[in-house]
């Protein structure tokens, strides 16, 4: 994490570290493989270019992007992906990334907030679903403000929430990326960029991550006992 914060303050500053990655470099990276010190979920947004952003060089992050920094759907090459970084490749942090005036979000707080009733269509495009699926993000965020928080407050806010809604994802949808956070192997953190500034605010981990983490032991509780005994002649 410590790394990630530096390398913002240089790419704030506009002081980058004066390196250079050549052939010898990706040779090295092909022959020995990678091993990044960090995963990076980020938008697709072409404003976030992450590596640029935290001064690091091609080996040092995992980076996983698309629109919204979102994780819907349990099924699907994110939590995977998130498996295999944390898993083979033994990243110990996965960072979630948020960015301001992240259009996906604003577009899914406009369609939530300006939703009608009947508005399920029979030919949802791929987008419609991503953004109807940041739904809940949107109505949580306008919840957690005052009455009268305009469409562009809440989308704002909602950007928050969403780094906290998708690391809650994660954490729910993955048992291997469950254990390694709750066994301290693995640090999950969540952030926002701010593309006018350059600066990276970094929030920490979810609010609600270990009742996350609590819930495989709420489960064994709360699980039927089984055996031979269990009804029949």
């Amino acid at each position: 994490l410590e790394k990630l914060k530096e390398g913002n303050l240089r790419f704030v500053e506009g002081k980058p570290q004066e390196r250079s990655f050549n052939g010898l470099d990706r040779a090295a990276l092909a022959e020995f493989g990678q091993s990044p010190f960090a995963t990076i979920i980020g938008c697709a947004d072409s404003r976030c270019p992450l590596e640029i952003l935290f001064d690091v060089q091609p080996g040092d992050v995992f980076v996983l992007r698309n629109a919204g920094n979102t994780c819907t759907h349990a099924e699907g090459s994110l939590v995977g992906s998130v498996e295999y970084s944390v898993g083979h490749l033994h990243t110990q942090l996965v960072l979630v990334l948020g960015h301001t005036k992240c259009g996906a979000i604003a577009g899914a707080t406009g369609l939530a907030l300006n939703s009608n009733s009947n508005s399920e269509k029979p030919d949802k495009s791929s987008l419609d679903k991503l953004l109807t699926g940041l739904g809940p993000v949107a109505l949580q965020a306008k919840a957690e403000l005052q009455p009268g928080a305009s469409i562009e407050e809440v989308a704002a806010h909602a950007v928050k929430v969403n780094v906290f809604h998708t690391m809650e994802r994660l954490l729910t949808y993955s048992k291997p990326i469950r254990e390694k956070v709750a066994s301290g192997e693995v640090v999950m953190q969540g952030a926002i960029y701010d593309i006018v500034s350059g600066a990276v605010d970094f929030l920490g981990p979810c609010p609600r991550q270990a009742l996350v983490l609590d819930m495989d032991t709420c489960l064994a509780k709360e699980e039927p006992l089984s055996g031979p005994n269990r009804g029949g002649a």
